[in-house]
Formats: C-alpha cells, structure tokens, sequence
C-alpha cells in the first residue's frame, strides 16, 4: 500500500476532528432537550403560576422533527434500494458479455486445451475469492423477542395516547384546561409512535446508518431524547393524576384517608400521638412559593374518559415508559455505531449475495431437559395469580387490609426464595459450558442492568420503611424486600453469564446443563412481571410505605421505580428465551 502524503493526511485528521465534533455537539444536543423534557412538565406540578400545558408546544417539535428525521431516512433508504438495483441489473449485463466473449474464444480451442483453461480459470476464481475481504459483523440492534416487545408496549402507549386524545372532547370550553394543544400533542405522539415502531422493526440491514452522518447523529440523537423526554413527561403526569385521586374539593386537601380507610391497629403501625390531629396522615395543599392564579387541582381526569383514562393508567401508562426505554436504547446503541466505515467494492456484493440466503434466525424447537423447569414454572404461576386475586378482594375491605399484606408478601417471599435458589444453582451448572467474552450483547446489557435500577429503588425504600416500623405484623415486608433485593442479583449475574456461554461437545448437547433453570426461571419471570403489573404498580396496595412515607413520597417513588422493575421482568424473560435458544445449539454464523 502507497504511503498517505502529508496533504492527504491532513484532510484525513480533518475529517476525524469533524466527525468528533458532529458527535460532541449531538449529545450535548440530546442532554439539552432531555433536561427542557425534564424541567418542563416539573415546573407546571411545582409552580402555581405555570398555566397548565403551557409546554406541549415543545412536545409537538420533538414528535414533529422525529417524524421528518424518520421519513428522511426511508425516502433515503428507499432512493440507495432502486440504485442498488440499477447497478446489479448493469453488472449483470456486463457479466453475461464477457461469459459470451469468453465461450467464443474457448471453442477455438481444441477439448485438452479447454479442460486446462477450465481448470486454471477455477483456480483464479477460487483466488480470487479468498482474496476478497471478509464481511464485517452485522450489528445486531436487539433481538426478535425485544423488538415484539417493543411493539407490544408501542400499541399499549397508542391506547394511552388514543385515550388522552378522547379526553379532550370532554373538557369545558370556557376553563383554562380546554386547550387545543391537549388534542394535537397526543394525536402527534400516536403518528410518531406508529412511525418509529416500524423503524425499530426494520431488519439489521436495513438499519445500518453510513451516509449523511450529521444529519444521521443529529437525528437519532433527537429522537433519544425524543424518547426519554417522553418518559419523564408521562412520569410526571402520571405521578400529579395518581396525587390528584387523594384530592377532596369540600376542604381543598389531600388525604390518604380519602381513598383508604385507615385504622393503626389494622396493620399494627406505631399509633399516632394524641397531640396530632387526624390530619396526620393527610396533605394540605398549601401555597409553594409565590402563590400564583393556577392551580395543581384544576385540571383534575373527571367525566366519562377522564376516569376511564385514571382507572386504565396503572397498566398502561408503564408500557410508554417501557416502550421510550427499548427506543432510547437500541437508538443510542446506532448512534455509537455511526461511525463504523460501511462494506466497499466486493465486499459489499458479497453481502448483497449472502441477504438472500437463509436468515441464522430460522430455527427449530427442541424442548429436551426442559419439561420438569417448565411445569414447575407454570404451578407457581397460577398459584401467584390465584394470591393477586385474593389480595384485590381482601384489600378492599377495611377489616381484611392486614391479612391482605401479609397474604400477598407470603407469596412473593416464596417466588423470590426459590428462584434465588434457582438462580444460584444455574449459575454452578452452566460454569461447565464455554464462555464467549467476544459476543455483542451491548444493548442488552444496557437493558438489564439499566432497568434493575428501578428494582433497586423499591426495594431500599420499602426496606428502610419496613424497618422503622417494623411490627409482628408488618415484619414481612422488610424480609420480603430483601429477598427481592437478593434474587435481582443473582437473577442478573446468572442471565449476564449464561448469555455467553455455549455447548461444544456432544455430551453437553445431550445432557444440557443447566437449561431445566433457564426454563424455570423464564416462566417465574411472568409471575413477577405479574405480581409488578397488577399489584405494586399502584400505590395504594401498600398502605404501610404510604403511610410511612406519606402520599406525595410515595406515590413518585413508585411511578418512578415500578415501571422500571416491570421492564426487568419482561426483559429478564427476553434474555432467558435467547439463553434457552442459543446456548444449546452449535450456530456458528450467530454473530
């Protein structure tokens, strides 16, 4: 290879200093209107002289650019897929010329001459061939499972943002809550959730972006925070509306009681002094700051929609924030990926060649070593779903919330004990398999281990409530908290060792170590997510944290950390179903 000159060295340095830059200012890009996303709908809830959705313009040029930047990007796709086309229907035209010239030649020849030439010209496409330059890996942006998730939860996030649209048309049009702004922004946000469902779908191939780099960071940057904009929008709202259920109009506070019947000797907590009022447990709204002409109660889900919408939020409001995770995260993974050169020359045909052939992702199902995991997994399923219904029932009434506690935290000690212990023993069975340090599972470590976080978070904070008011009937919560604690850990440790592991010997092929535990631990997954779903999302099925830490508390404590630990759940499963069908089979072109 010829030595670069000077000159041309220097146009290469620019163009990396370039390229640093268009990326150095797209992320400083995404972190501004990730932070606009953030203190936006928070000065609305904080300040009382914000009008209410005096931000959803903002809103409206997150969707609306998002929406440009995609369609750019297929009108891009679509123009490189018909040039693709012009130059192979070329190429083959030349190619059949030079095989007619060539047949001329050869029946000049005698039949000793043309075997020679046959076999010297065998030789040199061989040569030919191995000279050419290997393809590069694909870059995998989540797998089959995680992007059927990814529509499950988009199609969730379009009933909300269909939901909120409806609620408009019932509000009054002489208040200061009616605005025009409340239909436009829930309308746009379903066209862009639709829209960038279909890009998240679109196969690895076609999502590869090479050309127009700046526009291409600028762009997915935008739409990262886009996505996490999104996320925190709807946690703010989300937490205000779940506030705003505790709000009576006659003395204009919020009480717990309003919502909860509430007696101490029920759940055995510390009995209030006879010096404070019954107020206690209440919140009086009172002014923050200076006292403005808007009001946090004003625009409270009332009317026909508007309770509709209050009821169907605990299960679906999650799925948008699930759904802006997977976005955010499979879009940040392409946006690192951008500068990566793309396939050239030969090369580029090759692959062209190889997209037509049978995808590594057609497979067959094997369910060997698996039967005793999976019946087990499903009697502990239906027993967890028999302890939820029981729960509702007895929590609704006042005489019963105790036994309600200590019923559903039976339930989840016993879940969280044994898939510890399942944890536990996967991790010493799969150490016999071969460990691949090399595989791209980039994306869904971000996945697991960003969304454990919300695991976390719910468990500190019920373990330090739990153990400030730890009686004989409420010491169950800080013990089942804990647990919870320690099976998130295993749990993690497990699926980020065994997704590198693999069989390479027929022995382990046929005994499968270790796959009766994925098979276990993905079906309990579901009883989890389950038990998360339905159950912890709201936060009133846990008076005692409530009462202990009050309702403002929290309220954002869990609409922070429950959908987090709802995503774990359901991404544990996707990693468990990948583990259960990869690392009991010898696939050399995975990856």
């Amino acid at each position: 290879m010829r030595r670069l000159s000077r000159a041309e060295k220097q146009i290469e340095w620019r163009q990396l200093g370039a390229d640093a830059l268009a990326t150095t200012l797209s992320a400083l890009y995404g972190k501004l209107l990730v932070v606009m996303g953030t203190a936006f709908p928070m000065a609305e809830v904080i300040s009382t002289y914000v009008p209410p959705s005096f931000y959803e313009a903002y809103y409206l040029y997150l969707y609306i650019g998002s929406m440009f930047f995609l369609l750019y990007m297929y009108t891009v796709l679509l123009r490189d897929k018909r040039k693709r086309k012009r130059e192979v229907e070329a190429s083959n035209k030349t190619s059949k010329g030079k095989e007619e010239s060539i047949s001329d030649e050869e029946s000049d020849n005698d039949t000793g001459e043309t075997s020679a030439d046959t076999v010297s010209s065998q030789l040199y496409n061989r040569s030919r061939r191995s000279s050419l330059p290997t393809v590069t890996k694909q870059n995998h942006y989540g797998s089959f499972y995680l992007r059927m998730g990814a529509v499950a939860f988009g199609i969730g996030s379009m009933i909300y943002s269909g939901l909120e649209f409806g609620q408009y048309f019932e509000l009054e049009r002489d208040t200061k809550c009616h605005n025009v702004l409340l239909a436009l922004t829930p309308a746009t946000r379903m066209a862009f959730i639709f829209i960038q469902m279909y890009f998240i779908f679109l196969n690895n191939e076609q999502m590869r972006v090479y050309r127009h780099k700046i526009a291409a960071r600028f762009g997915l940057m935008h739409m990262i925070g886009t996505n996490l904009s999104v996320w925190l929008n709807v946690l703010v709202q989300e937490t205000k509306h779940e506030i705003l259920t505790f709000y009576n109009p006659e003395n204009n506070s919020l009480r717990i009681s309003h919502r909860i019947p509430y007696k101490t000797n029920i759940l055995g907590l510390p009995a209030v002094p006879a010096d404070h009022p019954p107020e206690a447990h209440g919140h009086h709204i009172v002014a923050r700051g200076l006292k403005g002409p808007h009001h946090l109660y004003e625009c409270r889900r009332t009317n026909i929609i508007g309770s509709l919408v209050q009821d169907a939020s605990p299960f679906l409001f999650p799925c948008t924030i699930e759904y802006s995770l997977i976005c955010a995260a499979i879009l940040y993974v392409m946006w690192k990926n951008i500068s990566k050169l793309p396939l050239t020359g030969s090369a580029k045909a090759k692959s062209d060649l190889t997209a037509y052939k049978r995808s590594p992702h057609h497979y067959s199902v094997d369910c060997a070593r698996a039967h005793k995991g999976l019946f087990v997994g499903i009697l502990l399923l239906v027993l967890t779903i028999i302890s939820l219904i029981l729960f509702f029932v007895l929590i609704s009434r006042v005489e019963f919330v105790g036994l309600a506690v200590i019923e559903v935290n039976i339930c989840e000690l016993s879940l969280y004990g044994l898939t510890t212990l399942a944890s536990i023993i996967g991790m010493w069975q799969v150490r016999q398999l071969k460990y691949d340090g090399s595989k791209n599972l980039q994306l869904d470590n971000i996945l697991l281990i960003g969304a454990q976080t919300g695991m976390f978070i719910y468990s500190t904070f019920t373990i330090i409530g739990g153990q400030f008011t730890i009686q004989r009937n409420t010491v169950l919560v800080l013990v089942t908290a804990l647990v919870s604690l320690l099976q998130t850990t295993c749990q993690t440790i497990f699926i980020l060792d065994a997704s590198r592991r693999s069989c390479v010997t027929p022995e382990q092929i046929r005994r499968k170590p270790g796959r009766e535990i994925v098979t276990f631990l993905l079906v309990t997954n579901l009883a989890m997510w389950a038990i998360n779903t339905l159950e912890k999302s709201r936060a009133e099925s846990h008076p005692i944290q409530l009462h202990f830490y009050g309702l403002w508390a929290w309220t954002i404590i869990t609409h922070v950390s429950m959908p987090l630990a709802i995503f774990y759940r359901f991404h544990s499963t996707v990693c468990l179903c990948e583990i259960w069908k990869r690392a009991y089979k010898i696939k050399p072109t995975y990856m």
